[in-house]
């Protein structure tokens, strides 16, 4: 009996090891849509089913580990690792086929969790929650390390970012792997890409060097743009907002839907008007965006053309501390037409083709025509400053015109397998501009002049050849690898004069070798821990040059970093060491079209720890918090004054513009599966203007500051003509906080007959940002 009772015992512990667990699961399409009768396969045993009407699924499996794979016609197949200890529900997101083709665009400048890269993504949906008018750099603001700003102090206009205290200067954007960085001042315009992120799929912010990346090196970050996707059905939408300071926002898209099954025509136009939170900072931006595509199941072609025309009234001189006290809202500037009025045009052909599971290629062409003139009027003129087509003493008008057009090739092979990623490409662009001022109007012009002579002249051309690959491949079960290697060859030629009558005689070459190493290793599902190691170098811009600058920097970048994933909470945390070599910082001051003057700085560096997280609460609530805190010095930094026997030394000084803390939050709740309430935080840490380290004055900070944001959206669903209408609202800095984000800092010797008795005038302007302030939308979409 006793015997019996032990095998009893044992079978019944047998029985219990090897029961059998429930596998419960759902498969939706990227608008949550259920998807039925898509195929459910557990790779281990080669068992599967189907799901059911509602895209519901059940498996029945013993204790272990499975690897399940779903596949659905026209869907790529996606395949989810998990480990059943207990009855378990997992959901499955697949993506349409077209889309896949889509993200073979920006394939080549992108990455996912399996390389070593810190990055972040920002998809259409939440763009959209706030896509009210303000630009890009707004919309990125509460993304971790990033500063915001603009001109007008609204968001609409001249706006800019910094990533990891790197200006936009050092950030490489791309447009569908195309490169939008200006080829000649490295600076992005976002004034010219009016409304855009209504016409954005979705963006990716890798901070660092980053993946290796078409057009000038990224030196702080790289933002990778994906415009709007093939849309499977046809439809359309239009949008309207409205809000402070006369800012109103329309936009009309459409879509035919897949034609035939193969063809679709997308559009987009808007026009956005603010008038500034700053007086007479006006901004009136036309804009357009036009696809048309073909798709099969192998094949995408697409065709897109973007771009349209922003005239700004000039607000980038900014305020003086007094001017500031005395009414935060002036504007020095009182020409009429004080104004920046620019075209841009772009015009891009790409071709995917998937030439088997392993194989797939790119090909982009692109064009882009640029041209436009900043007017201003001066007053008692110097003759010789403008070519002697006036007298002495004279007032006069000026346009100080930009032509430009830019040519961009690229093209890229994937290989894939399961366990390697292959990506090798080339780039070639071309670009030539004009530079050339003329004098429309004089009280006093000089004898045989007529309006519009030519005060100043130089042409530019500059040619651009990179060549690159970059794998990710398994090296065991829970260790991959990543190598990234480019070679970037630069010719840059300029000849004439500048607008300060000044020669700018240059003919420069630069060939660069920016390699790249890292490690991934899988904890578990949930975990995994990265490190790389990556080389960037760049060359001067036209500014630089102009400055009498004609020497690379080059960084090196260290990453390390944890990410942690559950179905409540996500942990991205990293630590970086940015050390540079001739790093080109921004001195504070401004050029005399406002464009940021830099200068070598010998041996500097920047060393942080970034965190960002996503939890979520419950079904109602999540919070989203991001930190950034850092540390970035110039190494013993040193100043020369002309009449100074010997430099003066300073030390370790901060990096101008390069808060040591930057901190975001989300906390997001909706009561309701239509609506939605979000509060949004943001401090950014003291700033210094100059990279003196206050050693000259005081007048080089700017304050921290912490400002707060309140949106909602609300949805319905109508029966008849619309599929929904969505209601925002946005308050911007709901706290009503008086704040400047952004300035400049400049000194000048005011006598130096004695070299031992140095007297040194500084001077600062800050850019006021807005006060509490609106914006309330309603989009109709049919």
């Amino acid at each position: 009996m006793k015997k019996i009772t032990f095998f009893l015992f044992l079978f019944a512990g047998i029985f219990a090891n090897a029961q059998s667990l429930t596998l419960k699961g759902k498969v939706v399409d990227e608008h949550n849509e259920s998807l039925p009768g898509a195929t459910i396969l557990v790779k281990e045993n080669n068992k599967g089913t189907s799901t059911d009407f509602d895209g519901k699924f059940q498996l029945n499996l013993l204790k272990g580990d499975y690897t399940i794979q779903v596949s659905y016609i026209g869907y790529n197949t996606v395949s989810k690792e998990i480990s059943l200890d207990k009855n378990k529900e997992i959901e499955f997101t697949l993506v349409p086929n077209a889309t896949v083709l889509e993200e073979v665009l920006v394939s080549a400048v992108r990455v996912n969790a399996d390389v070593p890269v810190t990055f972040s993504n920002l998809s259409k949906k939440e763009i959209a929650t706030r896509n009210l008018g303000q630009d890009i750099p707004i919309l990125l603001n509460y993304m971790p390390s990033v500063v915001s700003s603009s001109d007008a102090g609204a968001g609409v206009g001249y706006t800019y970012m910094s990533v990891r205290g790197s200006n936009g200067e050092r950030i490489n954007v791309t447009v569908n792997g195309i490169p939008y960085n200006d080829a000649e001042s490295h600076g992005s315009f976002w004034v010219n890409l009016g409304d855009f992120a209504s016409s954005t799929e979705n963006l990716q912010l890798q901070r660092g060097v980053g993946t290796s990346t078409n057009g000038s090196g990224a030196f702080g970050a790289s933002l990778n743009i994906l415009t709007d996707a093939v849309s499977e059905e046809a439809g359309g939408e239009i949008s309207n907002s409205f809000g402070s300071y006369g800012t109103r926002k329309h936009t009309v898209k459409f879509t035919t839907g897949k034609i035939n099954d193969h063809i679709e025509i997308a559009g987009r136009l808007s026009n956005i008007y603010s008038d500034g939170y700053v007086d007479r900072a006006s901004s009136d931006i036309k804009s357009y965006y036009l696809q048309g595509s073909y798709t099969d199941e192998n094949t995408l072609i697409k065709a897109v053309t973007f771009g349209g025309k922003e005239v700004t009234y000039q607000a980038w001189e900014g305020l003086t501390a007094d001017q500031l006290k005395e009414d935060r809202r002036q504007n020095p500037y009182t020409y009429d037409n004080e104004v920046d009025d620019y075209d841009q045009n772009h015009y891009q052909l790409h071709w995917n083709e998937k030439l088997n599971e392993n194989w797939s290629t790119n090909l982009a062409l692109n064009y882009t025509k640029g041209a436009g003139f900043f007017e201003q009027y001066k007053a008692e003129e110097d003759a010789a400053d403008f070519g002697n087509l006036i007298v002495d003493g004279s007032d006069v008008i000026v346009r100080r015109w930009l032509e430009n057009d830019f040519y961009v090739v690229n093209f890229n092979t994937n290989y894939k397998t399961d366990k390697l990623n292959l990506i090798s490409g080339i780039s070639y662009s071309n670009y030539s501009g004009d530079h050339f001022g003329e004098v429309i109007w004089g009280s006093d012009l000089a004898e045989n002049v007529n309006i519009r002579d030519q005060y100043y002249f130089s042409d530019a051309k500059k040619t651009d050849f990179s060549i690159f690959a970059k794998a990710t491949f398994d090296i065991s079960e829970k260790l991959s690898g990543y190598a990234d290697v480019q070679g970037r060859f630069v010719n840059y030629e300029t000849k004439g004069i500048t607008s300060k009558r000044a020669p700018i005689d240059v003919d420069a070459n630069f060939n660069f070798f920016n390699p790249k190493v890292g490690l991934t290793y899988k904890i578990n599902n949930d975990n995994n821990l990265y490190t790389s190691f990556a080389v960037a170098n760049r060359e001067p811009n036209r500014n630089d040059f102009e400055a009498g600058v004609t020497t690379h920097e080059t960084l090196n970048d260290l990453e390390f970093g944890w990410r942690f994933k559950s179905e409540n909470f996500k942990l991205n945390s990293n630590i970086y060491y940015m050390n540079y070599k001739n790093q080109l910082v921004l001195t504070g001051a401004l050029d005399d079209v406002g464009a940021p003057v830099r200068a070598t700085s010998g041996d500097s560096y920047r060393l942080g720890l970034e965190i960002d997280a996503d939890i979520t609460v419950s079904d109602q609530f999540s919070i989203k918090p991001n930190v950034a805190f850092s540390s970035n010095k110039n190494r013993d930094f040193f100043i020369t004054r002309d009449g100074t026997p010997t430099p003066q030394a300073l030390g370790n000084t901060d990096l101008s513009f390069s808060p040591d803390i930057i901190a975001g939050n989300m906390f997001i709740f909706k009561p309701i599966d239509n609506l939605q309430f979000s509060f949004l935080s943001k401090f950014v840490g003291k700033q210094y203007m100059s990279n003196f380290g206050s050693a000259i004055s005081d007048n080089d900070v700017l304050n921290d500051y912490f400002t707060s944001d309140f949106n909602i959206v609300y949805q319905i669903t109508p029966n008849k003509v619309f599929k929904s209408i969505v209601f925002s609202a946005l308050v911007n800095n709901i706290f009503n906080t008086e704040y400047v984000d952004r300035g400049y800092y400049y000194t000048y010797d005011d006598d130096w007959s004695d070299p031992n008795q140095i007297t040194t005038v500084d001077g600062a302007g800050y850019y006021p940002q807005a006060t509490r302030n609106f914006l309330v939308g309603v989009t109709l979409k049919f």
